[in-house]
C-alpha cells in the first residue's frame, strides 16, 4: 500500500517536471522525462510492486538469495583456482604430456607461423633494399587485404 502510493507521488512529480520542461520549450528532454516518469506507475499496474514488497519483507525469499550468493561464491572460487593451477584437470594433464621430451616433435623448435604456413614460406631474412618501415606497412596491407578491407 504505501510503496504504491510513494511510486504514484514519483510519478505525478515527474510528470509535473516533464510539464515544466515542456513550458520551456525543450520538448525533447520532456518526453524523455515523461517516459522515466511513467515507470513507477507502470510497475505498479502491473503488480510487479506488489510483488517486490512481498519479496522484501519475506524470510524465505531472503534465504533464497542467500543460497543463490553462496553458490555464485563457490562458482567464483573454482574458477580462480583453476586460473591459478593452469587450468583444468584434463588441460593439465595434456600439458604435461606434450611436454615430455619424447614427445617433441622435430619441427619443435621452430617459430610457429601461425595456420597455414609451413616451413620454408617465409623468408629467413628481409630483403635488403626495403627499409624497416614498408616492411611494417606491407604487413598491414597484408591483413587488411586477409579481412577484405
Amino acid at each position: 500500500m504505501i510503496a504504491e502510493t510513494v511510486c504514484s507521488a514519483v510519478s505525478a512529480a515527474g510528470l509535473g517536471i516533464a510539464a515544466i520542461t515542456a513550458y520551456r520549450k525543450r520538448f525533447l528532454a520532456a518526453t524523455r522525462i515523461a517516459a522515466y516518469s511513467l515507470v513507477p506507475i507502470g510497475l505498479v499496474m502491473t503488480g510487479v510492486v506488489e510483488w517486490l514488497a512481498d519479496t522484501a519483507f519475506s524470510l524465505t525469499a531472503w534465504a533464497g538469495f542467500g543460497v543463490l550468493g553462496v553458490a555464485w561464491l563457490l562458482f567464483m572460487t573454482t574458477r580462480a583456482v583453476e586460473r591459478r593451477r593452469g587450468g583444468t584437470r584434463k588441460e593439465r594433464r595434456a600439458a604435461r604430456a606434450a611436454a615430455q621430451p619424447d614427445a617433441v616433435a622435430p619441427a619443435a623448435s621452430a617459430p610457429s607461423l601461425g595456420q597455414g604456413q609451413g616451413q620454408g614460406s617465409r623468408p629467413a631474412t628481409r630483403p635488403a633494399t626495403a627499409s624497416r618501415g614498408d616492411d611494417d606497412f606491407s604487413d598491414i596491407e597484408a591483413i587488411l587485404k586477409k579481412h577484405g578491407i
